[in-house]
């Protein structure tokens, strides 16, 4: 098998995604710039070689730079691939210099007040800059540990899918060109959302028959929505789609619908949220998503 030119790949973000697409990157061959915002946390991760916090026993390649400098993570780096908490994406781009690299969005969910996807979020903030997004059914924790997965790139730019997935997959991690990045993002959004309500279901006891109905009606709106604002239905029934909803919605390991359990079991919100470390992304993506598909005369009850 012929050897992979070594590129640098930078991440922006150091939680579990972040983290792990970092070693899923050096494991395909890249030297990668791992940009941690906060700098006690970049200098415990470059020290310990793990990233103790989101992804501990995951050991770190000396391939992997971390720093808590963006133009030190961002020097020389063929993609950027932009792991930040949606809620957090515009500050990030406003924080991290331009070097007209191509990014790669893999942040989920809708933003609060603007009511934008995350490529919508870039077109306003880096409009000359080449974008896709990457999504898919991916725990981070397995992706980190080398265990099967996939998902799917999606851009407009068929080069940009290409090459991107090319430097990015292996064996083990199979990447999915796709063209249709409104599905793609309307289905992380809304497969967050409904996980709470899976969640929740679950976790009043109303059994598993409940929440195989609350999925696949789940999974209804988001194609309603996806079709209704300029995507495909099939995009929802892929990898971006079906494949994150069952996962998000039955893995153990999934923190929205663990929150949902927790609130049916009668945790208040505000204090499931800050027993954790990670970010729920749905929680804030909720009031975003019923709004956006108001405005698009579609309605979406499980999510509402």
């Amino acid at each position: 098998m012929p050897t992979r030119p070594r590129r640098r790949i930078a991440v922006l973000g150091a939680g579990a995604w972040g983290t792990a697409l970092a070693v899923q990157a050096a494991r395909a061959g890249n030297a990668v710039g791992l940009w941690a915002r906060n700098p006690e946390r970049a200098t415990a991760i470059a020290q310990s070689r793990q990233n103790a916090a989101y992804l501990p026993g995951v050991p770190l390649s000396a391939a992997i730079e971390i720093t808590a400098d963006p133009a030190a993570a961002l020097d020389g780096a063929s993609f950027v691939l932009v792991c930040v908490p949606m809620q957090f994406l515009r500050a990030a781009l406003a924080t991290v210099p331009d070097t007209g690299a191509p990014l790669v969005v893999c942040s989920k969910g809708v933003e609060q007040g603007t009511l934008r996807f995350p490529l919508e979020v870039l077109a306003e903030a880096r409009p000359d800059t080449p974008a896709a997004v990457l999504s898919g059914p991916n725990f981070a924790h397995e992706v980190a540990k080398g265990l099967p997965a996939a998902a799917v790139l999606a851009s407009q730019d068929a080069a940009l899918r290409k090459t991107a997935g090319d430097v990015l997959g292996t064996a083990g991690f199979r990447i999915y060109g796709g063209d249709d990045p409104i599905g793609v993002q309307v289905g992380g959004a809304a497969k967050n959302v409904i996980a709470i309500a899976a969640g929740a279901v679950i976790g009043a006891g109303l059994g598993e028959n409940a929440r195989a109905a609350l999925v696949t009606r789940g999974l209804a709106e988001l194609s309603r929505l996806a079709v209704a604002l300029g995507g495909r239905a099939e995009t929802a029934a892929g990898l971006s789609g079906l494949g994150d909803l069952l996962l998000t919605t039955t893995g153990p390991g999934s923190r929205n619908t663990s929150l949902g359990m927790e609130i049916a079991r009668g945790t208040s919100l505000a204090d499931a949220l800050a027993s954790r470390v990670g970010v729920a992304e749905g929680v804030a993506t909720a009031p975003g998503i019923v709004a956006r598909a108001s405005e698009a005369g579609v309605e979406l009850p499980i999510c509402a």
